[in-house]
């Protein structure tokens, strides 16, 4: 008969009304963050696998610094780079046919011996080792020893039974190793998670530099950075999905 005209009005769409799950926008960030964060993850993942070589240490030579059965990340370095108070991965083959990690206490021209009231010395000076366990210190007393050039005197910080450059006082080369033998240096225990050495503060006493951290921390925040970026990119749809149901829930008016 004579008509109603009936408006009706066209459904809205999610968001912006450009396509569902937030619009186009949002989507191309959300993807763009997925992108960008994985090729952060994966960038780092690749440069700490080039620059780091995990290690289990075996034996208690090392504690407390590094006890039995922990996990630790070593940098690769070259033996040129090492310095006074470095925690070193090396092998000699005097030494046996596995790799071991002691902490170098003097280099080539360094003199050293133990000990003065209770301390180790080089150069004739004492050296404050912190990282040691009580009563520590002076428990590897051995003679002064002049380490050649080109080599290195290590210790464990585990005195009383480290097979280290004083189980070896006898050899031609009086216990030193050749800075060659090392391959890596100890950044940080992983497992349990007990974080980056301590600097060996130390031995600054004696001048010269000590090692600065790797890159470990950088690594770790690209890492960390790009897991990131990934799970918020790849949950921005189903949270902007799941707000907009309920924005069309509220301005929906209720059925009569």
């Amino acid at each position: 008969m004579g008509g109603e005209s009936t408006t009706r009005t066209a459904p809205r769409s999610a968001g912006t009304g450009n396509g569902p799950a937030g619009g186009r926008t949002g989507q191309r960030l959300s993807g763009l963050a997925v992108a960008l964060g994985l090729v952060l993850f994966l960038a780092a993942f690749g440069w700490g696998a080039v620059v780091y070589r995990p290690y289990t240490v075996p034996t208690t030579s090392m504690a407390p610094t590094i006890d039995a059965g922990d996990r630790v990340l070593a940098q690769r370095i070259d033996g040129a780079q090492v310095r006074r108070g470095d925690v070193v991965v090396f092998k000699d083959a005097s030494w046996g046919d596995a790799p071991l990690i002691k902490r170098v206490v003097a280099v080539g021209g360094d003199t050293v011996a133990c000990c003065r009231n209770g301390r180790l010395t080089v150069n004739g000076k004492q050296i404050e080792e912190p990282y040691l366990a009580d009563g520590q210190a002076g428990a590897a007393g051995f003679p002064t020893v002049t380490v050649p050039e080109g080599r290195l005197f290590l210790l464990g910080d585990e005195r009383h039974g480290s097979l280290d450059s004083t189980a070896h006082l006898t050899d031609a080369a009086r216990g030193t190793v050749a800075r060659d033998r090392v391959s890596a240096r100890v950044d940080a225990v992983v497992w349990p998670m007990d974080g980056m050495l301590p600097r060996p503060a130390g031995f600054e006493a004696l001048g010269g530099p000590l090692s600065e951290p790797g890159p470990l921390r950088t690594v770790v925040a690209l890492i960390v950075g790009g897991a990131v970026l990934v799970l918020g990119g790849a949950a921005y749809g189903p949270l902007a999905q799941r707000a907009a149901r309920a924005r069309a829930r509220t301005e929906t008016p209720g059925a009569r």
